[in-house]
């Protein structure tokens, strides 16, 4: 199996090694500074490859002679590498899970050593995943109540990141690919047409289209733009459905247009099939959409009934990072959880720390996500009224009423264990469908989006301020008095 490790993760470990630190329970957070193309949301994705990577990860006699090699590491660390196994504990969201900047959405305890192994593969299949994900959500909410269609695998940055991403895709609102093999792997309905290609290997549009109507009459969808749309591609279209789909008891399913105006040009095909009866017949568009020209052709009133989405959407062209990070958050001596926390000069980089939950509060009335509170793992959520403290305005608070909470991580791996049972992709497929139900629409627009607000809770709070003081040389006590006075 394939492993994804920076080198300096495998320095630490031998560094640990050498001076006792390789039992010592650490505990990091998984998590994202900005909302993908700045947003109002991200939708986090990725877990079942994280899980079949956790529960597979080993060295092989070929890594450990490849590490001898390297003149780098003594016997002592090939060994522990050697029979390394995790047993540590993974807290996650599940796949399609709604989450906001700085929220852990995947926690980690585990030894040293096996928090620090798993932490670029674990973060690659994060980002990548929840990265694709969010992108079609956007794409599939701007399609509205029109099917979305993953057609990019060939402009997909490696074979895995098509066949993985068409499957994030799929979860997240579109209604089928392209890609052969996340058909055959994991059951994601396939979908196409055909290439201009196949038009221009016959001696004219009305064979090539005739020729795929006899092999495909349940499928006919044409494409007709090879040589001109109106006068030509959706004429022959039409004439083969009056020449051999309707005579033999099938109809015309559809064309794609996949170049010029695709608004003027789907207008004016409309008109052309519906003057001839072809009213079922569909109209599915193509090249280079993403969720702002979706938004536009169908604000110009385009009778599309689908869209085939690529490149923008495998590789979230627009905004091709996820920029998830893999803090350490605490540390745990004898028993007990010490917090610890980065410090930055820039305030966004500061982390939260201890070992926390995230909390979100849905209105009972309307079942709408009114705020996300950040809380010591232990904390206590009330279930009439709840104070939300905004850490960088001291006058901010938010109180909520009426509502009822879910804490969101799940355990996943306890003790080197997997516990938690994964649900079919299409159960994944329909909680995303619900989740992105529980957003206020406000914040789901893709211009100035409404921020969904998230607080950190008296105690987090109270720690984190705490923690920078001690870290600065300020005693939190003495700053809070002349906070008061």
């Amino acid at each position: 199996m394939e492993k994804l490790i920076d080198f300096y993760e495998l320095t630490m470990e031998h560094t640990d090694i050498k001076n006792k630190k390789e039992n010592e329970i650490c505990y990091f957070d998984v998590f994202f500074r900005k909302n993908l193309d700045d947003g109002g949301y991200n939708v986090i994705c990725g877990l079942h490859e994280i899980i079949e990577y956790i529960k597979n990860l080993k060295f092989t006699d070929e890594d450990i002679e490849y590490l001898r090699s390297l003149n780098k590491f003594d016997e002592e660390t090939l060994n522990y590498l050697r029979n390394f196994k995790f047993t540590g504990d993974i807290y996650a969201v599940p796949d399609g899970t709604v989450m906001f900047k700085n929220e852990p959405c995947i926690t980690i305890r585990a030894t040293a050593l096996e928090a620090q192994i798993i932490e670029t593969d674990l973060l690659n299949k994060f980002n990548h995943g929840s990265l694709i994900a969010t992108k079609a959500r956007r794409i599939t909410n701007a399609a509205k109540d029109k099917g979305v269609m993953e057609f990019g695998a060939r402009r997909a940055q490696g074979s895995d990141a098509a066949i993985v991403g068409a499957k994030a895709a799929y979860i997240s609102g579109c209604i089928g690919t392209s890609c052969y093999e996340t058909g055959k792997r994991y059951g994601v309905p396939l979908l196409g047409t055909m290439a201009h290609s196949h038009i221009m290997k016959y001696d004219n549009e009305y064979e090539a289209f005739l020729a795929y109507a006899k092999c495909f009459p349940n499928d006919s969808v044409f494409l007709v733009d090879t040589i001109d749309t109106l006068k030509s591609g959706v004429p022959n279209a039409i004439k083969v459905a009056k020449d051999y789909l309707i005579p033999n008891g099938y109809t015309l399913k559809g064309i794609r247009l996949d170049s010029g105006d695709l608004s003027y040009l789907s207008k004016e095909a409309r008109k052309m099939l519906d003057e001839v009866g072809l009213y079922d017949t569909k109209i599915c568009v193509s090249n280079s959409l993403d969720e702002y020209t979706i938004t536009s052709l169908l604000s110009e009133g385009a009778p599309i009934d689908s869209f085939g989405v690529g490149e923008n959407l495998i590789t979230s062209k627009s905004s091709p990072v996820f920029g998830g990070v893999y803090k350490l958050s605490a540390i745990e001596k004898e028993g007990k959880i010490e917090p610890k926390i980065k410090i930055s000069d820039n305030v966004g980089k500061i982390t939260n720390p201890g070992f926390k939950k995230v909390v979100r509060f849905y209105n009972k009335d309307t079942g709408y996500a009114m705020a996300d509170v950040i809380a010591l793992r232990d904390e206590e959520i009330s279930n009439e009224t709840y104070t939300i403290l905004d850490e960088n305005s001291n006058h901010k608070t938010h109180t909520l009423e009426n509502y009822t909470a879910r804490e969101l991580q799940i355990p996943i791996f306890i003790n080197g264990k997997l516990v938690y049972e994964e649900p079919t992709l299409e159960e994944t497929r329909n909680y995303a469908k619900e989740e992105i139900k529980t957003i206020y629409p406000e914040s789901q627009r893709l211009y100035n989006p409404h921020i969904h607000h998230v607080g950190l809770s008296k105690e987090l709070l109270k720690l984190k301020r705490k923690m920078i003081m001690d870290t600065k040389g300020i005693s939190y006590e003495i700053a809070m008095q002349r906070v008061l006075k």
